[in-house]
C-alpha cells in the first residue's frame, strides 16, 4: 500500500486524560455503497470528545472498550470520492456532516472521514471551514431538541446555557418559530444572547431559577431546553403539563406535574442539516489548531471559559 493511501487522525489509546491521545497513521478509509469520503479541512472539539476519551462512554455502556478509539464527530471539507448510490454528491463539493456512530476506531479528527450520504449537507455559503464545521453536531442537538419540545409560535421557552454553542442555535432556531425565549446566561454574555433574540435574561446563579422565570413569566414557561444540565431547578420553571428537554446525558429529572420529559440523543439527519446550513446562523470559532494539537485542545476546553468552538485543522488554512 502507498503512502497515498494512508492519512494522519487523533486516536485514544485506551482511555484517561489528553496523554492517551495519539497522532497516528492508518489506511484511507473507502466509501461503501451511499457513502461519501470527505477529505477534512476542520473538524469540531465538543464536550463529548473529553468524555469519550475519558472513557465514561464505556463505562456507561454507550460503546465497547477498544485498544484504539476514534475521537471526534462533526467536519467540514471536500467531497473526495464517492460510493454509488451516494446521492447527488459529487467530487470537490464543499460540504459538512456528521458521524453518529460512538464505536469507532476513527473518528472526525483525521484527514479523511467516510461518512453515509444522509449524514452530509452542503457546506453553508460564504463561511471558512472551521466556521462551517461547528454548525453540525451543536445544530442539530438544538432542531432536534426543539422538534421534542413540540411549542409552538407564541408559547415561552427557557434555555439554559443560552450563551453554550447549542444554547445559542437553540435560542436563534426557537426565536424563528416564534417562540419568546428566556436565555439563562452570565451577565458577560447577556448582550450576546439578547442580540440572537432572547427577549429576557436570567443571570448564572441558578439557585432560585425557577423563581427568576416566573417573575418573568406568571405560572411557568411552556418549555425549557435544558443544554446546561441544570435538571430540577429548569423542571421547576415550566408551566404544568409543559414540557423539558435536556441534552446532558443522566440529567433528565422525573416528570413531575405531567411535564413531558426528553433526554434528546443526536442522529445524524442531513436534510436537517442542509436546512440549518441554509439558515445563515451565528457561527463562532474560538480557536483554529493544526492536528497534532488535539491534546491542547482538550485541555483548553476542559478548562472553559471559551465561547465558540476549538477547531482542528488536518490542513492549513480552515
Amino acid at each position: 500500500m502507498g503512502i497515498d493511501e494512508h492519512m494522519r487522525a487523533v486516536v485514544a489509546r485506551g482511555y484517561g486524560g489528553v496523554e492517551v491521545l495519539e497522532l497516528v497513521t492508518v489506511p484511507l478509509p473507502e466509501p461503501g455503497p451511499g457513502q461519501v469520503r470527505v477529505r477534512v479541512e476542520a473538524a469540531t472539539v465538543n464536550p463529548v470528545d473529553l468524555v469519550t476519551r475519558s472513557g465514561a462512554l464505556v463505562e456507561a455502556g454507550l460503546m465497547t472498550a477498544r485498544e484504539c478509539t476514534g475521537i471526534g464527530w462533526d467536519v467540514a471539507g471536500i467531497v473526495d470520492q464517492v460510493g454509488v448510490g451516494a446521492g447527488e454528491f459529487v467530487p470537490g463539493q464543499r460540504v459538512v456532516g456528521m458521524r453518529d456512530l460512538l464505536d469507532v476506531s476513527v473518528g472526525a479528527y483525521a484527514e479523511y472521514l467516510v461518512l453515509d450520504a444522509t449524514a452530509v449537507a452542503p457546506a453553508p455559503p460564504g463561511v471558512s471551514a472551521a466556521a462551517a464545521a461547528t454548525l453540525p453536531l451543536n445544530g442539530l442537538t438544538a432542531l432536534q431538541s426543539l422538534d421534542l419540545l413540540d411549542l409552538v409560535a407564541g408559547d415561552t421557552l427557557l434555555v439554559t446555557g443560552a450563551a453554550g454553542a447549542v444554547g445559542g442555535f437553540a435560542v436563534e432556531l426557537a426565536v424563528r418559530r416564534g417562540l419568546r425565549v428566556i436565555a439563562q446566561a452570565g451577565a458577560a454574555d447577556e448582550d450576546y444572547v439578547r442580540g440572537l433574540g432572547a427577549e429576557w435574561v436570567v443571570g448564572r446563579d441558578t439557585s432560585d431559577l425557577a423563581g427568576d422565570v416566573r417573575r418573568l413569566v406568571p405560572g411557568g414557561v411552556s418549555g425549557a431546553l435544558d443544554t446546561a444540565g441544570l435538571g430540577v431547578r429548569a423542571l421547576a420553571a415550566v408551566r404544568t403539563r409543559g414540557a423539558y428537554v435536556t441534552v446532558v446525558g443522566g440529567s433528565a429529572p422525573l416528570p413531575l406535574r405531567g411535564i413531558r420529559v426528553h433526554q434528546q440523543w443526536i442522529s445524524a439527519d442531513g436534510a436537517a442539516l442542509a436546512e440549518l446550513a441554509a439558515m445563515d446562523l451565528t457561527l463562532r470559532v474560538a480557536d483554529v489548531l493544526p492536528l497534532e494539537r488535539a491534546a491542547e485542545a482538550h485541555d483548553r476546553l476542559a478548562a472553559g471559559g471559551i465561547r465558540g468552538r476549538l477547531v482542528l485543522a488536518p490542513r492549513d488554512g480552515a
